[in-house]
């Protein structure tokens, strides 16, 4: 890292590079209901090209495809958010992000026609095969794809072994999980990526959000468990209790000896524009964000357990843990209707009979 500050007594060299993702401007969507404009877009992506992040991923909330009543529209089309970002990008790469269902293999091919470096694949944890015709269209496309485990906790960590090993033999470049509700702790997060660092010899991600507090904690747990690729969004910006913080990971990992070739200075610079231009303010861990971390439920699900909480008179906390013992995941956000509607009326039963 350029004009980094000294390491520090104990410190040794670095024993390794981890590539850093930054999916600030496709996480972060979800903090502000998919409302980014293309200026917004520009303007990050400018910087964090700037500060030599190597890979900006950009896109509607839950990818490509995925602008809908159900789950939220975004304000600028694929078309239009793949096409500013890729202007604004002289040497970082660009990402893009679906999820099978939401996006389709036209999603791809417009993607492609952008000139999209990277895409990321994503299926629930225990769901690897439904990327398989996706995964094999991109590598016979020739475009490097990752393939993404999501609401990972769901898994045993040999589960999760055996879906990237699958994963890779359906063309995956490149495997890891979603700590998609913030739930893990360092212990889990270093018994999972073992066991997938174990199993295949592509490169191995994390993604983390910081629900209880943990994200830079836990990206530190996957890189000396073996990842090499962290995901962060600058000044954590993501749903619900956001996610690893750009700006704190990065100088952690240098101190602790892995290279990230990014430049501090224009890396805070990044920073600072993604607070004062995308954000109304940077993600809280708030009471909700909490209990979603420990129910193990989808930190994009907060906005909606609000909105519908409120209008059925319930507290969102219960609604949290419910859909969390009913292991929801994304794409069930009806649930959240059905589970607050019950709520209410276990609720008006008990005042009833008092």
């Amino acid at each position: 890292m350029s004009r980094n500050t000294d390491t520090g007594p104990g410190d040794t060299t670095a024993a390794k590079s981890v590539q850093i993702h930054d999916p600030t401007l496709r996480d972060g969507h979800h903090a502000v209901r998919h409302q980014l404009s293309s200026r917004q877009l520009r303007a990050y992506a400018a910087a964090a090209d700037a500060a030599a992040v190597p890979v900006v991923e950009v896109g509607h909330g839950n990818g490509l495809g995925a602008s809908s009543l159900q789950v939220g529209q975004a304000r600028c089309s694929d078309d239009e958010m793949l096409s500013v970002v890729r202007e604004a990008l002289r040497s970082s790469r660009m990402g893009v992000f679906m999820l099978p269902g939401w996006g389709t293999v036209e999603d791809l091919k417009k993607a492609i026609s952008h000139q999209v470096d990277l895409v990321r694949i994503g299926t629930h944890c225990t769901e690897g095969n439904l990327a398989e015709r996706h995964l094999g269209f991109l590598r016979d496309a020739g475009v490097d794809a990752h393939a993404v485990l999501l609401m990972s906790h769901m898994a045993s960590a040999g589960r999760l072994a055996e879906e990237c090993a699958r994963l890779v033999g359906y063309g995956a470049t490149g495997v890891g999980i979603l700590d998609s509700s913030g739930h893990y702790l360092p212990a889990d997060v270093t018994e999972r990526i073992g066991a997938i660092r174990a199993a295949v010899t592509v490169p191995v991600l994390f993604h983390g959000h910081n629900n209880l507090g943990m994200a830079v904690a836990n990206s530190i747990a996957a890189v000396e468990a073996g990842a090499d690729i962290v995901d962060a969004c600058a000044r954590g910006f993501g749903a619900g209790a956001g996610n690893t913080q750009l700006e704190v990971v990065v100088p952690v990992l240098e101190r602790m000896g892995y290279s990230t070739g990014i430049d501090l200075y224009r890396l805070l610079d990044a920073a600072d524009i993604a607070a004062t231009e995308l954000m109304d303010a940077p993600p809280s861990i708030d009471s909700v964000g909490i209990v979603s971390g420990l129910a193990g439920v989808f930190s994009g699900f907060k906005t909606r357990v609000l909105d519908i909480s409120r209008r059925e008179g319930v507290d969102p906390r219960d609604v949290f843990f419910e859909l969390g013992r009913l292991q929801a995941v994304a794409g069930q956000e009806d649930l959240i209707v059905d589970v607050a509607l019950n709520l209410r009326a276990t609720d008006e039963r008990t005042a009833s009979h008092v």
